[in-house]
């Protein structure tokens, strides 16, 4: 490789565009430059490489010995830089990069990978778990699912599904309540981190949150609802969270109200840019598997 740090790569482009195509006009075209450019761009070349690559007669440019045992080489190497670039094309074209809350990715997203795995074989998966929101512009994120209000600065939402939240509990522990007061008897599990209060369900009965038993707290609601799992009390959940364990009977909704949050799954992706296949197909596949989940709760 120290070979070429004494020769410039742009005059070694010009010698093998003019080697291959024949003449200046011809690489100039290719190279988006002027003939006279890539004149001086040999010029140059030739003078780092300390020997004629070309001869100059009436008729244009040639091959001299040297350069034509030059060019078979330098053909051979841009091809392989071509193919080498190309792949990072591949890679861009075949990664869909999602930016999603872990919560959400465990709980729900990860488990249907396989039925996306099989629908987009091509494509692979990049979960980059976070709850940062960060604009499709400024990152390598093709497209991120978020809950809010849907109402961000500098990017593009699509409405998911409204956020609703409901008790969860063991059946064992279901089968102790008749209506919405008993939960009071029971302890509560707390995820931390949400800003969202039991007064939001409780307050059609009656009832408030400073009514409740406080059990165990955790600063993550996949721990939160593991508690509930086992038996430890009862968690306000919503739906993407509790799918997978009321759907398998780990946990019960005792009763039948859903409080709405105000606030909603969206997916946000570049408002700028133009959105690449891997991204729309995507965008069809995960409002399919909402869909589904929103049926299969509207069912219970």
């Amino acid at each position: 490789m120290k070979n070429l740090n004494r020769v410039h790569l742009n005059g070694l482009r010009a010698v093998e565009a003019v080697g291959r195509l024949g003449s200046l006009r011809a690489a100039a075209g290719e190279l988006g430059v002027s003939a006279g450019a890539v004149s001086q761009q040999i010029i140059k070349c030739e003078k780092q490489l300390g020997t004629p690559v070309f001869d100059r007669t009436s008729r244009g440019v040639a091959p001299t010995a040297f350069g034509r045992a030059l060019l078979g080489r330098l053909t051979a190497g841009f091809n392989t830089l071509d193919e080498a670039v190309a792949l990072s094309k591949h890679h861009a074209d075949t990664t869909l990069t999602i930016s999603v809350a872990p919560v959400f990715a465990s709980k729900w997203l990860v488990p249907r990978l396989s039925r996306y795995a099989q629908s987009f074989p091509d494509i692979q998966v990049r979960l980059d778990a976070s709850v940062t929101m960060v604009s499709p512009d400024a990152s390598d994120i093709d497209i991120a699912i978020r809950v809010g209000d849907g109402d961000w600065h500098g990017v593009a939402t699509d409405f998911l599904l409204p956020q609703e939240v409901f008790p969860v509990c063991t059946p064992a522990m279901a089968e102790t309540l008749r209506e919405p007061r008993d939960i009071l008897a029971l302890p509560i599990v707390r995820d931390a981190n949400s800003s969202i209060s039991w007064d939001v369900w409780l307050a059609p009965f009656g009832l408030c949150d400073a009514d409740l038993r406080d059990g165990n707290t955790f600063t993550d609601a996949s721990l939160a609802l593991d508690a509930a799992i086992a038996g430890q009390g009862v968690m306000l959940a919503w739906q993407t969270l509790a799918h997978y364990a009321l759907s398998v009977g780990q946990l019960v909704a005792p009763f039948p109200e859903r409080a709405a949050t105000g606030l909603g799954y969206w997916l946000v992706t570049s408002a700028t840019r133009r959105e690449p296949a891997k991204v729309r197909d995507f965008r069809r596949w995960i409002k399919a598997e909402i869909a589904e989940t929103a049926r299969d709760f509207s069912a219970r």
